[in-house]
């Protein structure tokens, strides 16, 4: 079979037009943005335009856009960030348990430093309750971190009925957006959000570059010190290469029409994977509310790595962990209480923009060759 790449949630490649915009940044532009003479100008000029970029996508304020090393970074920052700043009020955070690693590993790392940390479930689509969350708040609760789409499921959360909650009670309230942007609107007064994450690499840019947008007056502590880069948030000389990068894929991001295109792709994947193998495929996520672009099937009675492995030339994933010829179930899915029958022969397939209807056909055409039963 040819390469086919359905492995976008994970990382996509660099879009011609962002390849362009970052091309004269490696011979010239090399100058300090934050030096006052002409070698800075044009890196300064670079920069102020890619946060304009930034922030339009966002329906934000350029000077609410802090430009980070990537989704990690911007997650930490928004996480640790908003702990130390609000220690005097309390050491309460409320997020749920399908969260990407990049939330839970720091949250961890709270509660190692006091922080009492409440994770909610979530329902058999991978969704959590906004009034689980209401009852959750305690007088001690200053942060809410909900990501606004699974990365293994798609599935969207109710960010703006969580984000009515939280400000209702006057609680801080931050969601992961690495996978949605670019994907779905994420306009930050829509969703009423006081901190959004952004990874460069997930809407084709370069990996090493994303975003935090931090609402005017909230405040954070610096996880890197130094000099007053970043609206003091984020000490080091910024890249005007990267972010230039990341300023034109998100002007890239406003043409929908891309979008439509891809889910179109994405539900006739779907509707010939439930026409070859019928009750044999079992859809993982919410029906409706998930990512235009995700795809994440049960073979049933399977094992999704085997299924992927003779798949040659097909690059997708699983959520499963391999270890020492073992498999076991993914965590997102056994939260979403999936059955091992199903969740361990899952496969996650995510479009991008260079999928092809013909993609789509040899890999269905490829799966048609196998005896899955």
């Amino acid at each position: 079979m040819k390469h086919v790449y359905l492995d976008y949630n994970a990382s996509t490649p660099i879009d011609p037009a962002v390849q362009a915009a970052m091309r004269p940044y490696l011979p010239d532009a090399f100058g300090n943005p934050s030096s006052g003479h002409w070698a800075s100008r044009p890196a300064k000029a670079a920069l102020d335009r890619a946060r304009q970029q930034v922030a339009s996508l966002l329906g934000a304020q350029p000077d609410e856009v802090v430009f980070t090393s990537g989704g990690s970074e911007a997650n930490n920052l928004a996480l640790k960030g908003s702990f130390f700043a609000l220690r005097d009020k309390g050491d309460h955070i409320i997020t749920q348990v399908t969260e990407h690693p990049s939330v839970l590993k720091p949250l961890a790392f709270l509660e190692r430093l006091g922080a009492s940390v409440t994770y909610l479930p979530v329902d058999s689509s991978g969704q959590v309750d906004p009034e689980a969350v209401r009852r959750a708040i305690t007088p001690r609760t200053v942060l809410i971190s909900i990501m606004h789409a699974n990365n293994e499921t798609g599935t969207l959360q109710p960010i703006e009925a969580i984000a009515a909650v939280a400000r209702e009670r006057g609680i801080r309230f931050h969601t992961d957006a690495a996978q949605s942007v670019g994907k779905v609107a994420t306009h930050v007064e829509k969703l009423g959000v006081d901190l959004l994450s952004v990874a460069g690499h997930k809407l084709y840019a370069p990996k090493g570059v994303g975003a935090l947008y931090v609402r005017r007056g909230t405040t954070l502590e610096p996880l890197i010190h130094g000099a007053g880069h970043e609206h003091g948030l984020r000490a080091g000389t910024e890249s005007a290469l990267l972010t230039v990068a990341l300023g034109e894929a998100c002007a890239l991001a406003q043409d929908v029409g891309q979008v439509a295109t891809i889910r179109t792709l994405r539900d006739h994947f779907w509707q010939s994977l439930q026409s070859q193998f019928g009750d044999r495929v079992v859809l993982n996520g919410h029906a409706t509310q998930r990512l235009p672009n995700t795809l994440n099937v049960g073979f049933v009675g399977q094992i999704g790595a085997d299924i992927l492995a003779r798949l040659e030339g097909v690059a997708a994933s699983t959520g499963s962990a391999c270890h020492a010829g073992s498999v076991e179930l993914s965590p997102v899915l056994a939260a979403m209480g999936v059955s091992e029958r199903v969740g361990m022969g899952a496969i996650r397939f995510s479009l991008g923009r260079g999928t092809t209807r013909d993609d789509i056909d040899a890999v269905v055409s490829g799966l048609q060759s196998m005896d899955i039963t």
